[in-house]
Order: structure tokens, then C-alpha cells, then sequence
């Protein structure tokens, strides 16, 4: 079985957010513990596992995402991956549609020249007081916080990009109040710098309970950051930069109750599958 190591949303390898790939054979799931065992093995923030569907099902592929400790309920990078190796590999352009547990069709379109946009539900965002001992872990107090609904995140107002690129959050202490507040994770953004060229807002996202400490660029994510900066900024068609250490540039379109995500990716490993 052929597995791969692709770097999503961005041109260049070694940056943008790695993510394995695993193009199973027509067939039933294989066992759950083999899934988080490659998974664990491949020790990035997600890999995929795309099933084929028969002819006349609702969708082309069924798809299923593993971080190195769980299963998780949505992966943009990892489906962005997944799509990017369709095209490069077996020549499918187009749109794909991905059945997902939790999130329903997911559609993923590949241009040519290896654009790809991912066609997602927008998360709901409900503003929230910020939870006991969230100032803690961040060493500063946000100015807003948001729920996302089913998403399961956080998403945390900053005052400006700086602070977004010099936070050092407490992990574990982190870990500790996602757990108690039933949290995916915690996103930071902030509006763009002055002399930022190229996007609208910044980012950074941390989920360590799920075994990962800081997400390097989190197409999920910008499911709710692409609904609150288009509010904010009063604009549907935005690019956001997720500021970690790897960097990513995600393209956001809003379109009602939908997010469009685009992105390109590049492989960087390639190899089979013995265990």
C-alpha cells in the first residue's frame, strides 16, 4: 500500500503543515488500531485515509483523519493533501467529493496547475466569555472569544500581529483547560500588520490534547476565521497566514453557510506501506 508525505497549503517543500496520505483499496475500513497505529508512526499533526466508493454512492471517497493520538472530526490540510495526491498520482481533476463522519460531503476541486479548493460548512460563532485560566496559558488577556459549534474550538482575539507571533503558551496547562472545557483546541488570530503584504489576518492554533502542541496551518480552523474576518473587515474573499514556525497561506471565500479553502500543496515522501 502507497503512502505519502505532502506539504499543504503551501509551493515550497518543508514548509506549510506535513500530512500523510493513505489511499486504501476498494473494500471495508481496515481496524481502527491499525489507522492510529500509522498514524502515531507517521507523527504528524494528521494523516488521511481515503476509501474508495462504488459507483452511484453519494460521494467518490469515504475519509477518515488520525492525529498521532485520535481520531479527529475535520483536517483541511490532511483532505487538501489527499486531493493534491489524486491529481499528481492517478490524474483526477476536477471535483472530488469526500464522505466524512462528522462534517457530510466535503468537496475538493483541483485545477491544472495544482490550485486546490476545498469546499467546507462554516463554523457557527457564538461569542463566549474567556474561560478561567485561558489568560494564563497565553500570558495576556484576548479581547474576545469566540465557540465554534461542532468545530470544538476556541477562537481568541488578539490586539495585533505581533503578539499573535511572540505568544508562548503554557502547553500543558493548555491540554488541561481544553480537556475540562471539551475543546478541540485554541485558535489566536489578529488583524494584519500595516505593512503586511500579501494577507488580511494572522493566526496561530493549538491543540497539545490532541497530541498537537501547535498546528503549523489549520484549514479547519479557518472555517470560523474566514467568517469573523469577513465580518470584521467587511470582505467575503480574504487570505489569512498562519504564523507558526512552518507558515501557510490559506485563501478564504465565504459563501453563506459554506468556506471555501484554497491552497496548493507539494509532495515530499513517498513510499509503501509494510506493516
Amino acid at each position: 500500500m502507497r503512502i505519502h508525505v505532502v506539504d499543504a497549503f503551501t509551493d515550497r517543500p518543508f514548509t506549510g503543515n506535513p500530512a500523510g496520505v493513505c489511499l486504501l483499496p476498494a473494500g471495508p475500513w481496515p481496524e481502527d488500531a491499525w489507522m492510529r497505529q500509522v498514524a502515531a508512526e507517521m507523527n504528524h499533526s494528521e494523516t488521511a485515509f481515503a476509501l474508495p466508493l462504488p459507483a452511484g454512492a453519494d460521494a467518490d471517497f469515504s475519509i477518515r483523519w488520525f492525529t498521532p493520538l485520535m481520531e479527529t472530526n475535520l483536517c483541511g490540510h490532511a483532505t487538501l493533501a489527499t486531493r493534491h495526491i489524486l491529481r499528481t498520482e492517478h490524474g483526477i481533476l476536477g471535483p472530488v467529493r469526500f464522505d466524512s463522519r462528522w462534517s457530510g460531503v466535503l468537496v475538493a476541486d483541483a485545477d491544472p496547475d495544482g490550485t486546490i479548493t476545498l469546499d467546507f460548512p462554516a463554523a457557527p460563532l457564538t461569542e463566549t466569555p474567556v474561560p478561567p485560566g485561558l489568560a494564563e496559558c497565553l500570558g495576556l488577556v484576548p479581547e474576545a472569544a469566540f465557540r465554534t459549534g461542532a468545530l470544538g474550538d476556541l477562537l481568541t482575539v488578539l490586539p495585533d500581529e505581533a503578539a499573535v507571533r511572540a505568544l508562548r503558551p503554557d502547553l500543558a496547562a493548555m491540554a488541561a483547560l481544553t480537556r475540562a472545557e471539551e475543546l478541540r483546541g485554541v485558535m489566536v488570530t489578529a488583524p494584519a500588520a500595516a505593512d503586511g503584504e500579501g494577507y488580511d489576518f494572522v493566526s496561530r492554533f493549538f491543540s497539545p490534547a490532541e497530541g498537537i502542541p501547535e498546528d503549523p496551518v489549520t484549514g479547519s480552523a479557518h472555517t470560523a476565521l474566514a467568517p469573523y474576518w469577513s465580518a470584521r473587515l467587511g470582505r467575503d474573499g480574504l487570505t489569512g497566514l498562519q504564523a507558526s514556525p512552518r507558515a501557510g497561506l490559506v485563501r478564504t471565500a465565504v459563501r453563506g453557510d459554506r468556506v471555501r479553502l484554497g491552497g496548493t500543496a507539494v509532495t515530499v515522501l513517498e513510499g509503501t506501506l509494510l506493516g
